[in-house]
């Protein structure tokens, strides 16, 4: 890696800034030497992506995807949103669902894998057979996903590779508790009163985490729910980043103008 992390930095020097959108990732290209690193989270669609997106029609519909009846008591909807993409892991989630399932039959549980893409068919297959895992295909509507996501219980995330981890900070936003891999952009949005977090690709660390979280849901719900608003709070909304973003701009070009 020595070649191309010198390929970086030789880049960046010719640039007034490198902007990143968390603290791991600037932290990494600091370590490997590249100057003037400055972070600028993402922002949300807080309007959006909100804890009364909630509601008991969306839930009936997340429900209906796996054949279950809404009236039915005890069924929890577990999501994991995103691109169908081998660098995602979804293997991770889909794994750690079904070894859940496998130690607890009896637990009303389903998950619902929101998205697409060229890994479907892998996915798919590795699901083997489950009735209790569902691929409803890529939601279009940003409303509508927030409903989604607000009226969920929980949601399994298994990639340690992104930069920021924009679907995690959509689905804290809604109110949704999260199970996140212990590196990268979800890895930061974490906060413990608001999930549980494990190993990195590790799908048993990974049901091990889900079972402790739906065991806090029981009996701590609203407050689990309320933590992953708050923390999904501290960053910006999408026009404060744009704001800031632009704000940025200026300042660099100020910086030019006096040299």
């Amino acid at each position: 890696m020595r070649p191309l992390w010198g390929l970086v930095r030789g880049i960046a020097r010719r640039c007034d800034a490198t902007l990143v959108a968390a603290d791991w990732q600037a932290a990494k290209l600091i370590i490997h030497g590249v100057p003037r690193v400055t972070r600028v989270p993402f922002g949300i669609e807080r309007e959006t992506f909100r804890p009364d997106a909630r509601s008991f029609e969306a839930r009936r519909d997340l429900l209906a995807l796996a054949s279950c009846d809404v009236r039915e008591e005890g069924t929890l909807v577990v999501v994991g949103v995103g691109r169908f993409a081998v660098e995602k892991r979804w293997d991770v989630v889909i794994d750690a669902f079904l070894r859940i399932r496998a130690r607890a039959p009896e637990r009303k549980l389903v998950l619902v894998l929101i998205g697409d893409g060229p890994e479907r068919e892998r996915m798919t297959a590795r699901c083997a057979g489950s009735p209790d895992i569902v691929m409803p295909g890529f939601v279009k509507g940003r409303e509508e996903l927030a409903r989604m996501l607000a009226s969920a219980d929980l949601l399994m995330h298994g990639c340690p590779f992104e930069t920021f981890g924009l679907s995690i900070a959509e689905a804290m936003s809604c109110g949704l508790p999260t199970v996140v891999p212990d590196e990268g952009g979800a890895a930061e949005m974490h906060v413990p009163a608001a999930g549980e977090r494990y190993r990195s690709l590790d799908a048993e660390a990974c049901a091990s985490a889900t079972e402790r979280l739906l065991a806090r849901l029981a009996t701590d719900g609203d407050a689990i729910r309320a933590a992953a608003a708050t923390a999904a709070s501290r960053l910006p909304n999408v026009l404060e980043q744009f704001e800031g973003q632009v704000a940025l701009y200026q300042r660099l070009l100020d910086a030019r103008r006096h040299v």
